[in-house]
């Protein structure tokens, strides 16, 4: 019978840390997921929002976080300015960061999605416009999509997560978790060069705990 391994989607809310303690007493995935045993595949910085995956299994773990893997991630991000096609095409070419070039991404403008309000609000400026961007990549740097449209002139205002490979925030409100049972194959854990991840099985959706420690720095 083959090994499943557990996995959570969980749609993490803005300010909230991607571990599940703190010796600061900020809020951690601790506030919302009551599971022992599982832990993030990757991270989120605290300032972003969407789509977090945790699981039980080394093996998944590193096929979802490793770059070496190159599993697509997708991001709806809100931007400072006007977007032009010179900025797109340099997204879409690769952009000079501190630590290299980054891989082309795949990048295109759209009208503002219809998202859950963030808490507290982005502070727009009155006199300057914003856009929105739906970008892909497959890698993992430090901060990497905002310092991506930073580069090209494109100040990021909010960024959300909202797909993994083959999984998705969809349906889950900040705050809200659903658990699904995987299998990994074994050819699956090795270093491959598409973006698929291993195929969901067994949905269970659940919902974070209502009351919050409210704790903040």
């Amino acid at each position: 019978m083959p090994f499943m391994s557990r996995l959570i989607l969980f749609n993490k809310p803005f300010d909230v840390l991607s571990q599940f303690t703190d010796r600061d007493g900020r809020t951690t995935l601790a506030d919302y997921i009551p599971v022992s045993g599982v832990y993030p595949a990757g991270r989120l910085d605290r300032d972003s929002e969407g789509l977090l995956l945790l699981t039980d299994d080394g093996a998944l773990q590193a096929r979802i976080a490793s770059p070496a893997f190159k599993l697509e991630k997708t991001y709806l991000v809100q931007v400072e300015g006007h977007v032009n096609d010179a900025q797109l095409g340099q997204l879409r070419s690769g952009v000079e960061l501190k630590d290299g070039m980054t891989r082309p991404a795949r990048v295109q403008q759209l009208p503002p999605p219809s998202l859950w309000p963030r808490q507290p609000p982005v502070r727009e400026r009155k006199n300057v416009p914003t856009s929105w961007l739906e970008l892909t990549i497959r890698e993992g740097r430090n901060r990497q999509v905002r310092r991506m449209t930073a580069a090209v002139g494109l100040p990021t205002l909010r960024l959300v997560r909202s797909r993994i490979g083959d999984w998705a925030v969809t349906g889950l409100s900040p705050g809200e978790y659903r658990e699904i049972s995987v299998h990994l194959p074994a050819s699956a854990a090795r270093p491959a060069g598409h973006g698929r991840g291993p195929r969901p099985n067994d949905r269970r959706r659940q919902r974070g705990p209502s009351s919050r420690k409210g704790r903040r720095s």
